[in-house]
This record gives structure tokens, C-alpha cells and sequence, in this order.
């Protein structure tokens, strides 16, 4: 077992403000829950822009943003932007206890999901790990939902999430902004609201709009 790992991304974290708030604690751009950080406030060794197999969709209601949070289900068909970082291990394990509104103080024990390439540590939404692959020698993990995205009722994420995401996608993959609305819009769960036109408007608009 490594003790580095690629936490890859495909959500707001894929914006590094906000992930900043994961590693050192603080409040992110638009959000209502100050997190704690991770134990070892290290920045990463590095970071990479990724595209894992399957599906961004957006479902449960976020206590940090309103609206519907980003999950990912590499079983559905199409192409998730991702951003990979790499971390501790013990990092990781901090990352996915804030994801769950905990305080980092536990050890996370990745075995399974980097043998199995897949591990259930709970019931709850973040508490799924997947083994999305290898990069230079380094296992690829992520957490998501434990049930299918068509077994949750989707909902749309809100305007200071998505803006989160769009900067992750500009940052990472230097995307333009419509190629950026259009990807947004058409996942699963912001679809039920969002228009590739509304998207470009509200992650183009002040955050105090």
C-alpha cells in the first residue's frame, strides 16, 4: 500500500480554492459550512487533468450550497472531467471525512479499495471509494455515492456550486466557457433546471448577485 495516492476530483474540488479548504480548513467562495482541514495541511504533490469513463450527475440536497451535490458513476456510459491530486493517503482519508461533515481524527484503511478497486466504508453519500486507475505508479481513488444515479432523484446544483466547477474546468482542462455550460447543463440532475445559457449566465455573474 502507498502512502501517496491521486484523489481525483470531478466536482467543486476540481477548483484549487476551494480544495484549499479541504487541506488548510476555512470557508469556500459561496459556502455555509467552515471546514476543519486535513490533519497534514500539505499541498499536493502534484495535480492532473483527467477524463475517467462514466457519468457527472447531481442528486441528495447540500448543506454547503443548497441544491443537488456532484456524485460519479464510472458503470454509466460517457466521458467525466476529472482533476487529480496527489496526496497522502492519510490526506485522503481526511478529504472523504469532511465530505461526510466529519472531523478528520480516524485512519482510513484504503486496502480494499485499492486491491478491489472498489469499497463501501458506509451507507453514506460520500462513502463509496473507487479505484479509477494507476498514474505513475500511484493509485487513482475517488468517492461517490453508493446507489446507481437512477436510483436517486436527481437535483440541480445551485449557482455558487457550479461556479466552483466551472473555474475547476478552466483551471484544469482550460476549457471556454460555453464548451464549459454545455457540460454542466447536460448531466443528469442539473438538466432538471439548467440550460447550457443559464449555466454560461450564472457562472459569468458576481458571486453577491
Amino acid at each position: 500500500m502507498t502512502d501517496l495516492v491521486w484523489y481525483a476530483s470531478y466536482g467543486s474540488n476540481m477548483h484549487s480554492a476551494r480544495f484549499a479548504c479541504y487541506l488548510a480548513g476555512g470557508t469556500p467562495e459561496g459556502g455555509a459550512i467552515d471546514l476543519p482541514g486535513c490533519r497534514d495541511r500539505t499541498a499536493p504533490r502534484r495535480t492532473r487533468a483527467l477524463a475517467l469513463p462514466g457519468l457527472l450527475y447531481f442528486a441528495t440536497e447540500s448543506r454547503t450550497w443548497t441544491g443537488g451535490r456532484a456524485f460519479y458513476t464510472p458503470e454509466a456510459a460517457g466521458v467525466t472531467a476529472a482533476r487529480a491530486y496527489l496526496v497522502t493517503a492519510e490526506q485522503f482519508g481526511d478529504i472523504v471525512a469532511q465530505e461526510m461533515y466529519r472531523t478528520p481524527d480516524a485512519h482510513l484503511d484504503l486496502t480494499a479499495a485499492v486491491s478491489a478497486g472498489h469499497a463501501a466504508i458506509g451507507p453514506g453519500r460520500y462513502e463509496t471509494l473507487i479505484r479509477t486507475g494507476t498514474l505513475d505508479g500511484h493509485p487513482m481513488l475517488t468517492c461517490t455515492a453508493p446507489r446507481e444515479y437512477t436510483a436517486l432523484p436527481g437535483n440541480p446544483p445551485s449557482p455558487a456550486y457550479l461556479r466552483h466547477l466551472a473555474a475547476g474546468l478552466r483551471e484544469s482542462h482550460d476549457w471556454p466557457l460555453p464548451r464549459i455550460a454545455e457540460y454542466l447543463a447536460t448531466r443528469p440532475g442539473a438538466n432538471l433546471r439548467w440550460t447550457p445559457r443559464s449555466v454560461l449566465t450564472a457562472v459569468t455573474a458576481h458571486p453577491d448577485r
